[in-house]
């Protein structure tokens, strides 16, 4: 913590900055013969915590496509009938703003 009260994050937010200085601490305290041990076990959090950074940007992507999928999908379906029921009843400029709320509704849903 630092004195504000707010967080020190370390490389990235990945390693908390007071993690980093126990790890050094108990090095100076241990010796140089375990310094192996404890940068090991260090790196391995490090990655650990990458790993599970990764796992769910992963799944937060896969959530975000799925639901445009069915978006795009849902806009198709409805698009069919609104296509005919512009045409039929307002003739090309009905087609037109249908097509157009389509393009909207695929542009919104895609960003």
């Amino acid at each position: 913590m630092r004195r504000d009260g707010t967080q020190n994050r370390g490389v990235s937010g990945v390693v908390r900055r007071d993690e980093l200085e126990a790890t050094i601490e108990a090095r100076k305290e241990l010796g140089p013969e375990l310094e192996p041990a404890l940068v090991d076990a260090f790196v391995e959090r490090i990655e650990r915590r990458l790993t599970e950074r990764g796992e769910a940007s992963e799944r937060a992507l896969k959530r975000r496509r799925d639901h445009q999928k069915e978006m795009v999908l849902g806009a198709m379906g409805i698009s069919i009938p609104l296509l005919a029921i512009a045409a039929n009843f307002a003739g090309l400029a009905g087609v037109i703003a249908v097509c157009a709320v389509l393009a909207v509704i695929a542009i919104t849903s895609g960003r």
